[in-house]
């Protein structure tokens, strides 16, 4: 059982038993009906990534590729676009949240990014110092908010710290999130923040270190009960995942690739399970 697993079957427990029912939902199903949710508030975890904790569950198969896939769209590419998501990455999930009939989830994520010229700032002052303690990304803009419609970024803020330990250059990294989707988004959005703080890593030849992650609302929505009661009867596979960048340190930040990413060692409890989302 991975730490993922126990942290996995923990939240799940803690949120049918101890959660509590939201009140005016915005979210809806697809067939209209509004998306209720039991939640907890405060939700931590930390992961060594050095010593190989990986935040992702052996519980159900996670698609870390369409995940990593969307990282890569939003700080290499910096776009809001869903025709650039669609045909270059192949990854069409975010086409629910399309605002009217613009084909991008309006002034959203990779916009923010471009707008602010984020990933080059952090990567400059990481370079010229990086024992800095001002290395934030932050997706929470209310000027692009007032501009367009568009769901507000759920992940909407990483920071950056280093630690030099025998030598060796680690780098830390801590994603907040305002809302969480337990069952559906939570290892997919902490597996590719992982894969953003490698990149980032990589970029200056530096180890991995460790990854902490918090939540404000961690939920699950009223369809998904049997599904977590499920989760939680199953036993997690013995095996040990890692997420590996298939470059040379040093390499550009914006020169990596998502191919160049390979999940090992993970071997996931089938068969997957349906979730309708709510949008």
């Amino acid at each position: 059982m991975t730490k993922a697993d126990v942290i996995f079957k923990e939240n799940i427990s803690k949120i049918l038993n101890e959660g509590v029912w939201s009140e005016q939902a915005r979210p809806k199903y697809k067939n209209g009906q509004t998306a209720n949710s039991k939640y907890i508030t405060g939700s931590f975890a930390e992961y060594d990534l050095s010593k190989g904790e990986f935040p992702i569950t052996t519980l159900r198969p996670i698609p870390i590729k369409s995940a990593i896939k969307e990282i890569f769209w939003i700080y290499q590419d910096q776009s809001n676009d869903l025709s650039l998501l669609n045909d270059k990455y192949k990854v069409t999930y975010w086409n629910d949240w399309e605002v009217g009939q613009t084909d991008t989830i309006g002034q959203r994520y990779g916009a923010i990014v471009k707008k602010h010229d984020i990933i080059n700032k952090l990567l400059k002052q990481l370079e010229e110092n990086p024992w800095n303690r001002r290395n934030v990304i932050s997706l929470w803009d209310y000027e692009a908010f007032d501009a367009s419609e568009g769901l507000l970024p759920c992940a909407f803020q990483t920071m950056f710290d280093v630690r030099r330990v025998d030598g060796e250059i680690y780098l830390d990294a801590t994603l907040t999130q305002r809302s969480n989707d337990m069952l559906v988004a939570h290892h997919i959005n902490a597996m590719q923040y992982v894969a953003l703080q490698m990149m980032i890593a990589k970029h200056f030849g530096w180890k991995l270190g460790k990854f902490f992650y918090f939540i404000n609302n961690l939920h699950i929505y009223d369809n998904q009960f049997d599904n977590a009661e499920e989760l939680l009867r199953r036993e997690p596979t013995d095996c040990q995942p890692r997420l590996i960048l298939n470059v040379p340190d040093g390499t550009d930040f914006f020169a990596m690739k998502p191919e160049d990413f390979e999940l090992v060692d993970y071997d996931s409890v089938k068969p997957q399970l349906k979730f309708d989302l709510a949008i």
